[in-house]
């Protein structure tokens, strides 16, 4: 598959199998991430492979941040419940790889460029993915910057989970999907 095909048939796959996938076609996906470009080559991205019973690191930190956000009122059978549901989302895959930002200190390095460096790096394990034939949805938000999720994965306050990767043979027909033109998103500035 040559990459232009690959940007443009990639979808996201929420529904897999939980066939195994092998450890050297998930090195596979690794290494097409580090080759992502980063600014001063600090390359700023951690990975946490969640496998097996692997994934209940991932569940309980679901769990956990599940209970804090409920907040008071709810009885414990309530939360339970809440946790339950959360340690549930980590088993939707037979891999879940969990993606962090790790900014350098250094201070000659913009910070939000480390983010676009491993944002960079999730779009190339994505296009392998695809071009591997297996399926991948990428999960982000609220609970993937919650402190309790940095301190599961032994990650520095100032680091940030930027989302998690469920990986596996698709069970699904991939959806259909339209784009705007470049062309309704550009401004050509010429001399």
């Amino acid at each position: 598959m040559d990459i232009i095909e690959a940007i443009r048939t990639r979808r996201s796959i929420g529904k897999v199998t939980q066939e195994p996938v092998a450890k050297e076609t998930i090195e596979q996906i690794l290494e097409a991430a580090v080759w992502a470009p980063n600014h001063r080559l600090t390359e700023p991205w951690r990975f946490f492979v969640l496998s097996g019973e692997g994934r209940g690191k991932l569940g309980e930190a679901l769990a956990a941040i599940a209970v804090a956000q409920a907040g008071a009122g709810l009885d414990a059978e309530a939360l339970e419940a809440k946790a339950e549901d959360a340690k549930k989302k980590a088993l939707r895959a037979p891999v879940v790889i969990a993606v962090a930002v790790v900014p350098t200190e250094r201070k000659d390095v913009i910070e939000l460029e480390e983010y676009g460096a491993v944002n960079a790096a999730i779009q190339n394990m994505l296009l392998t993915i695809h071009a591997l034939g297996l399926g991948a949805v990428w999960r982000s938000g609220e609970p993937c910057y919650h402190p309790l999720m940095n301190e599961a994965f032994g990650l520095r306050p100032q680091d940030k989970m930027l989302g998690f990767i469920y990986l596996g043979v698709p069970d699904m027909t991939p959806p259909q999907a339209k784009r705007s033109s470049a062309a309704s998103k550009t401004t050509w500035i010429e001399a």
